[in-house]
């Protein structure tokens, strides 16, 4: 009887669990059996592994062949296991050396051929067997960039069955022709911040200052008006005013996009915030994630640490969008199925663009009047539900600029408005260096209220707001977050009244004044 192991790596979400991979060869009947949980992908692998392992010039062994994944409990799906099942049994066989394997991790799925194709996932394999002390990983030769991403851990890149026993025997590697990449079912670019400047933009002050504040702070933002009148203009502009990602983020959104099949065979380590814009049409599953057996990413985890922008948002779903209630405030998405529960990160900025009715002209001044019934006109804002608009932070109305063809006043271009972000993130990050928060979108109300709390001014004024029924319990607390970001905008060390109230004009939708310009409330003495 023979005996040997391998280890390989399983994704239940981002989540990486070793799992060692026993061989067993005995006397008996030639029959290959695998244990331990395998999905119809992996029962699959035991004839990939025999034809692999014939066509690469070694011996089959003719007896009882078992092979157990461990932990049996865990469920285990996909083909990524296949070099791993196959130096199992090539180390039982005798065929390779057993120290060669010491410390060494294996994933890669196998042609028939013996060629070992790229699998999704490798970042966060990588990651998984770096923090359990491994020294080394084999991956397939597409996948080696995104893995050589992980500090700490040694990655060999094969092509092909036969590099890698060349590697564990000592002998010189064959030269094997690259491997094609599968497909992308989704678009890398989709993930990229679009190239446009905010200087492309004239007028619109109340839509330029609305995504300062948003990326300065990391809120929510809401902007509605008729068509054409710049919203999609301004939502994508507001991904080029984030700064750079930090290491640790930049693995964690490198590993959600490896695992949704987003990275290329050059991959690169993602610097810069992700900026996700699916279709008004798309599906509840393709937006939170989904599939059989072990869910994968959906939109809005690719979209973490960026923007997830939702043009047309009234059209979308309402269901779908409904989804987007426990992320945005929890900052993760859990994926209960049958057989796991995968847990992916979706801390994330919404940025949504809606017309104000079906036809877009109602509340605009347009010299056509809205031809919308007020029947039509309520279920068209009903799409898009009081709890969603209750999370959205910022709200702002954009109508068309004034301007005319011969215009050639300019504005503020993206990279001062970014420097003035970044350091009103600095100083964010610097008041809550002892928490694990870095944004004031992220810091419980509570704690913002207690160790935070605003001017006597600023706190009397959102409580006569509060009593006028003008602002509800979260909303009151996205006032306050609001009127810290502010303060840091204008490098102050508190928020003014002047904050508060611009703080509140941003959270309403109303059109930005001084707080001197203003007439009372009604029931309101300010």
């Amino acid at each position: 009887m023979a005996l040997a192991h391998t280890w390989s790596v399983a994704l239940v979400g981002l989540e990486g669990h070793l799992v060692e991979v026993e061989t067993d060869i005995s006397q008996g009947l030639p029959k290959t059996t695998l244990i331990g949980l395998p999905d119809a992908s992996l029962t699959e692998a035991r004839d990939r592994v025999r034809a692999a392992v014939v066509n690469s010039g070694e011996r089959f062994p003719d007896r009882k062949i078992t092979i157990g994944l461990s932990p049996a409990t865990l469920p285990k799906t996909g083909s990524h296991y296949d070099v791993a099942i196959a130096l199992s049994l090539l180390t039982a066989a005798g065929v390779v050396d057993r120290s060669a394997l010491r410390q060494t991790a294996v994933i890669g799925e196998l042609g028939l051929d013996g060629r070992v194709r790229e699998v999704r996932g490798a970042l966060a394999m990588t990651l998984a067997a770096s923090r359990a002390s491994f020294e080394r990983i084999v991956v397939p030769d597409l996948n080696a960039n995104e893995a050589r991403l992980v500090p700490g851990i040694e990655v060999y890149g094969v092509r092909s069955l036969r590099q890698v026993l060349a590697l564990l025997r000592g002998t010189e590697v064959p030269d094997e022709a690259p491997s094609r990449a599968e497909p992308r079912l989704l678009s890398e670019s989709l993930a990229r911040v679009p190239d446009v400047d905010l200087d492309d933009i004239i007028g619109h002050r109340d839509g330029r200052r609305a995504i300062e504040v948003a990326a300065a702070g990391g809120h929510n933002l809401f902007l509605h008006g008729p068509p054409g009148s710049g919203k999609t203009m301004l939502a994508e502009r507001l991904g080029g005013l984030l700064p750079d990602l930090s290491m640790e983020d930049s693995l964690e959104v490198s590993a959600v996009h490896s695992l949704a099949g987003m990275l290329t065979s050059d991959a690169e380590l993602v610097t810069r915030p992700p900026f996700i814009a699916p279709h008004h049409t798309a599906s509840l599953a393709s937006l939170v994630g989904g599939g059989s057996g072990v869910p994968r990413p959906g939109a809005i985890s690719c979209a973490h640490r960026g923007v997830l922008f939702i043009d047309e948002a009234a059209e979308m779903h309402p269901l779908t969008i409904d989804t987007l209630r426990q992320p945005l405030e929890s900052g993760y998405i859990e994926l209960h199925r049958a057989a796991a529960v995968a847990k992916f990160p979706a801390r994330f900025m919404l940025v949504m663009a809606a017309n104000p009715c079906p036809c877009g002209l109602s509340g605009t001044d347009q010299g056509t009047s809205c031809t919308c019934t007020p029947q039509s006109l309520m279920r068209y804002r009903q799409r898009i539900s009081g709890p969603i608009k209750d999370r959205l932070d910022i709200q702002r109305q954009i109508l068309p600029a004034a301007r005319t063809l011969g215009d050639s006043s300019t504005s503020e271009s993206t990279a001062v408005v970014a420097a003035r972000v970044t350091s009103a993130r600095d100083r964010q990050a610097f008041r809550y260096r002892e928490t694990s928060w870095v944004l004031n979108s992220e810091v419980p109300g509570p704690v913002l209220r207690r160790e935070h709390p605003l001017d006597s001014a600023g706190q009397k004024l959102l409580e006569e707001l509060y009593s006028a029924g003008r602002i509800t319990a979260r909303g009151l607390d996205r006032v306050v977050r609001l009127a810290w970001t502010l303060a840091d905008l204008e490098d102050t060390d508190q928020p003014t009244v002047e904050h508060t109230h611009q703080a509140f004009q941003l959270r309403t939708g109303e059109p930005l004044t001084d707080l001197a310009d203003q007439r009372p409330l009604k029931g309101l003495t300010r």
